[in-house]
C-alpha cells in the first residue's frame, strides 16, 4: 500500500514526524510532500499567482512553498510514480471540529484526495493551554490512529467523501472510546485587533475569544469533551439540498 501524507503545520512539524510514523505501521512505502512553512488556517486554497519550489528533504520526502491541497497535487501528479492508495493529513496540533473544518488546511488536504479518487482521512490532536502552557498529548493519536486507519481502509468508501478524525486532549489510555460524529456547530468568535507599528500605524491581527460551547449529542465537539475519539465523514458537496426544494418553487 502506498500512503501520501501532508499538512498543514508544515515539514517540521512534531505532528508530521507523529504521522510518519502511524503511517509506517501500516506501509514501508510512505511519502511526503508537507509546506515548506505553516499553513494553519488557508483552507482549501491553491498557490495560483507565483510559482512553486519543491525541496527534497530526504527519500520520498519533499517541502512544498505551498498550501497542503498544493501538496497533494504535487504528490499526487509529479512526485509519486504512481497514484496513492492513501492520503493522510496531519496530525494537526490542535482539533478540527465544527464550523472550524472550513478554515482548516488538514482537512483540505484530506478533501483534495478524496476528489482525486483516492482514500483520504485527516487526523488532528486536541490540546488545550494550561497557564500559557501548549501540552499536546502526541502519543493519544500515535497509539489510536493505526487501528482505526485500518478501519476505514477496509470501507468502502462513498465517491468525494472522506474522513476527520479527532483525538481528545487526554492521555493515550484515558480515551473512552471511538465515536461515529456528525460536524457539530460553534459560535463566531473571531475578531480584529488592531495594534501599531512603530510608526504609528495601524496593524491588525485575528484574535479568538472564548466561546460558550454547544452541547450537541453526536457531534465531533461533544465525543471530544467525553474523551472520545471524534471520526466524522465529510462530504465535498456542500449543497443545501433540503432547501434547495423550498428555492425551486420561488424561482
Amino acid at each position: 500500500m502506498r500512503i501520501l501524507i501532508t499538512n498543514d503545520d508544515g515539514i517540521h512539524a512534531p505532528g508530521l514526524a507523529v504521522l510518519e510514523r502511524i503511517a509506517r505501521t501500516l506501509s514501508d512505502d510512505v511519502w511526503v510532500c508537507a509546506p515548506e512553512k505553516d499553513q494553519s488556517g488557508v483552507g482549501r486554497s491553491i498557490t495560483m499567482n507565483e510559482p512553486l519550489r519543491l525541496r527534497e528533504v530526504s527519500t520520498h520526502k519533499y517541502a512544498l512553498t505551498g498550501t497542503p491541497t498544493d501538496c497533494v497535487i504535487m504528490g499526487v501528479r509529479k512526485i509519486l510514480p504512481q497514484k496513492p492508495d492513501l492520503i493522510l493529513s496531519g496530525v494537526n496540533s490542535g482539533e478540527n471540529i465544527c464550523d472550524y473544518v472550513t478554515y482548516s488546511g488538514t482537512v483540505a488536504g484530506a478533501m483534495e484526495g478524496s476528489l482525486l479518487g483516492v482514500k483520504s482521512i485527516a487526523l488532528s490532536q486536541a490540546y488545550v493551554f494550561d497557564d500559557g502552557v501548549k501540552t499536546i498529548p502526541w502519543q493519544t493519536a500515535q497509539d489510536h490512529a493505526p487501528a482505526i486507519i485500518q478501519k476505514l481502509i477496509e470501507l468502502e468508501t462513498p465517491e468525494r467523501t472522506f474522513y476527520n478524525v479527532n483525538f481528545p486532549n487526554c492521555s493515550s489510555d484515558e480515551v473512552a472510546g471511538v465515536e461515529v460524529t456528525s460536524q457539530g456547530v460553534n459560535e463566531h468568535v473571531l475578531g480584529m485587533e488592531e495594534r501599531n507599528d512603530g510608526r504609528g500605524l495601524p496593524y491588525y491581527w485575528l484574535s479568538f475569544a472564548k466561546s460558550d460551547e454547544l452541547k450537541i449529542p453526536g457531534s465531533d465537539l461533544q465525543a471530544l469533551r467525553n474523551n472520545k475519539i471524534s471520526v466524522t465523514p465529510l462530504k465535498v458537496d456542500k449543497t443545501d439540498h433540503d432547501f434547495r426544494k423550498s428555492l425551486n418553487e420561488v424561482f
